[in-house]
């Protein structure tokens, strides 16, 4: 369990209605997936909007909510908490969460239009045969160190990053080769990590 006000470091705060120092379970953007005293951060998407979710997830256990507009109605118990951007705000708040694991591992960025799976991929098991503990992510596939776990999105969202960060932190990975799409920089999935190194390989037309 984690404090409300704990995981709140830089996330930067337009309004906060109701306690923050609130014990929290988890952080979820998917209401489908709150249970007791998570947290629902209120993401726009382009098919659905997440606010629109919000008395769905208080009814589901959620104590705090993250979003960029206050609802018309607001329930005592709940801590609601306004920003101007939940993408990037899930991205400290997952950072946090997870204590902030991109600053224990040393995090290589491959972007660029295409070979970044290639490249990403290449120095993963370069850094492996010469002998380190080695993270991947990838569009193919998550590894920490040897065990492989399947991959969903190029860059996938702030709360799968920093959990399998973590797990690579726990598990000793000295090196994470990371794919970082324009797609997930736009989205500020990557907005709290720190990068020790990038590599770039090429823009054009996609």
């Amino acid at each position: 369990m984690k404090r409300l006000k704990d995981i709140l470091y830089k996330v930067s705060l337009e309004a906060v209605h109701g306690a923050t120092d609130v014990a929290i379970s988890k952080i979820e953007f998917d209401s489908r997936k709150i249970e007791l005293d998570a947290v629902f951060v209120a993401i726009r998407g382009t098919l659905s909007d997440g606010h629109d979710y919000i008395e769905k997830a208080i009814s589901l256990g959620a104590r705090v909510i993250i979003c960029e507009i206050f609802p018309n109605e607001l329930h005592d118990n709940i801590t609601y908490i306004q920003v101007a951007d939940t993408n990037e705000a899930l991205a400290f708040l997952a950072a946090n969460f997870y204590d902030n694991p991109a600053d224990k591992i040393k995090l290589v960025g491959v972007t660029g239009t295409n070979g970044k799976t290639t490249i990403a991929s290449l120095l993963y098991q370069l850094f492996k045969k010469a002998g380190y503990k080695v993270g991947l992510l990838s569009t193919v596939k998550i590894m920490v160190d040897a065990d492989e776990f399947k991959a969903t999105h190029t860059t996938p969202d702030s709360l799968t990053l920093n959990y399998y960060l973590d797990q690579m932190v726990q598990n000793g990975c000295e090196f994470c080769f990371m794919e970082v799409s324009s797609h997930g920089i736009h989205q500020k999935r990557t907005a709290a990590l720190e990068f020790a190194g990038g590599v770039f390989t090429y823009l054009s037309h996609d």
